[in-house]
């Protein structure tokens, strides 16, 4: 096997080539999109273990030069009274440490190390089809041109084509929330100092940080029906922020000042995730990432774990002795991690508790923290 096609050029993609470049393959990605700047308005933190998969592809560079890093929490309730403070994650390895950034910052970054690697990354490729075939994998794309591999990995998004060719039933589903975000660079708060703040409102989650040129990041996440997707499409900021600060100005805490300070740069979205036992393979052709495995954004891990699928997917195919060994083994070690992540984040936007999908069937339990670490050590085989 040496030629693999990836599909989606987000974050999931990107670092994906990056991880099977470094593994020898021979790599290129098609995204449909025709420029990098996608959701350039959404930010997201990436968490220690999603740094932790980037330095072992070598790409900490491309990131740590962008946003700005988390070292500390604190947690406030509906009063203001501040309930807990630590350390985040590993915050004493600057590699390590969490980082807040824009999506698309972080999508024009890695895109840009993949082409300063020799990746080939191909815009405006939007793939209609995949057929396959005992000796590869065809992708058919809506401008006529075709492309053949060995494999075909879809890293394209929450409404993944490649999703649909392999399991046309498997959707997303709505999680419980919607879900705003915002940058001001008004707001009352000096709160700074590399430290993310999260509030437990009475009716709103809510989270905010500072960065070191004084802007405020900030989302909120509030249980309701989910919002119609023309509505989504036609809302303004000022609706949104009209929408949100009645559930906010009913706690004495800062999130409806720092809403109320934010201008023209909010966005919502609905929360939403793929089910577990979404089927993630057909032969050749394997989802990661939101493709694979979407959870609602409430334990912040989206990107994180899209890397993490990234190291050990090419670790797989490095190391396992043929390809159909490789995709299982791939399967296997991800499954009970990320499917974990899905119930876990799942739970908390609905409000409920239960136990996973892998606790109740028996499966293996989520892997610990020290075996994650041994399955993105680059140097040490995945078996």
């Amino acid at each position: 096997m040496a030629r693999v096609l990836v599909i989606g050029g987000g974050i999931a993609g990107t670092t994906t080539a990056l991880a099977l470049d470094k593994a020898g393959f021979e790599v290129a990605v098609h995204e449909a999109h025709p420029d990098s700047a996608e959701d350039l308005g959404a930010f997201l933190t990436l968490a220690s273990n999603g740094m932790r998969a980037l330095a072992q592809i070598d790409a900490s560079a491309a990131v740590t030069a962008l946003g700005f890093p988390l070292t500390s929490m604190r947690v406030l309730d509906d009063t203001g009274k501040e309930l807990a403070q630590a350390p985040l994650g590993e915050a004493g390895d600057p590699l390590l440490q969490y980082r807040c950034l824009r999506r698309g910052d972080l999508n024009s970054g890695l895109q840009a190390e993949a082409t300063r690697r020799g990746i080939a990354v191909h815009h405006g490729n939007r793939l209609t089809s995949v057929q396959e075939n005992g000796a590869g994998v065809t992708a058919h794309f809506a401008d006529g041109s075709t492309t053949t591999a060995d494999v075909l990995i879809g890293a394209d998004g929450l409404n993944s084509t490649v999703r649909q060719a392999i399991a046309p039933d498997a959707r997303p589903v709505y999680a419980g929330q919607r879900v705003f975000y915002g940058y001001t660079g008004d707001a009352p708060t000096s709160d700074g100092g590399a430290r993310i703040t999260m509030v437990r409102g009475s009716e709103a989650a809510f989270g905010f940080a500072v960065s070191p040129d004084g802007e405020t990041y900030w989302f909120a996440r509030v249980a309701d029906d989910p919002l119609p997707a023309e509505a989504i499409d036609q809302g303004t900021p000022a609706g949104w922020r009209e929408l949100l600060l009645p559930a906010l100005r009913k706690d004495a805490t800062p999130a409806a000042d720092i809403v109320a300070a934010t201008g023209d740069d909010v966005l919502v979205t609905n929360a939403t995730e793929l089910p577990p036992g979404t089927p993630w393979r057909s032969g050749r052709v394997l989802l990661l990432g939101d493709a694979a495995h979407a959870a609602s954004p409430a334990t912040g891990q989206g990107a994180s774990m899209a890397m993490e699928d990234a190291v050990i997917l090419a670790k797989s195919l490095r190391d396992a002795p043929d390809t159909d060994s490789a995709l299982s083994l791939y399967e296997e070690l991800r499954r009970p991690r990320v499917e974990h992540n899905i119930t876990v984040s799942g739970n908390i936007s609905r409000g409920t508790h239960s136990t996973s999908p892998a606790a109740r069937s028996g499966a293996p339990a989520r892997p610990g923290e020290d075996e994650l670490v041994r399955l993105l050590e680059w140097d040490a085989s995945i078996r």
